[in-house]
């Protein structure tokens, strides 16, 4: 049985934390949700994340941050990132640095749903793959 496809929100907002999580949590994913920045660091530092769902504009450490140091730790783990701040040069920079997508502020859980499910659904082809190889 594959395992579930594991991700973290980060929002200073503890809004959207709490209102992402359950919506994630139903469509089957495990969802961990922070609003300091500093906390889901120390995090990422534990744990591996399939998906990292990030606010970009955040005290003490800002989403760029967070998607490098994800990236360093674990090169396959997906960001998006979700801001209210979002302009072309910043949506440019983001996606020309490997953020997976980036979404504006405000937007439909709906619409964030879609871009997980297709990042999972390469997540899992991917590991299908990496299994389906001999040694």
């Amino acid at each position: 049985m594959d395992r579930p496809i594991e991700i973290m929100v980060l929002d200073d907002e503890a809004i959207v934390g709490a209102r992402l999580q359950p919506s994630l949590e139903k469509a089957g994913y495990t969802v961990e949700s922070f609003v300091d920045s500093r906390e889901a660091l120390k995090r990422l530092r534990e744990k591996h994340f399939d998906i990292v769902v990030t606010d970009l504009k955040m005290a003490n450490v800002d989403g760029m941050e967070i998607h490098r140091f994800a990236k360093e730790r674990s090169p396959d783990t997906v960001v998006i990132i979700i801001t209210g701040f979002a302009t072309v040069e910043t949506a440019r920079e983001a996606l020309q640095s490997g953020v997976y997508d980036f979404i504006a502020k405000p937007f439909k859980i709906s619409h964030l749903r879609e871009v997980i499910e297709k990042a999972a659904a390469s997540i899992a082809e991917s590991r299908r793959k990496k299994g389906g190889e001999s040694t």
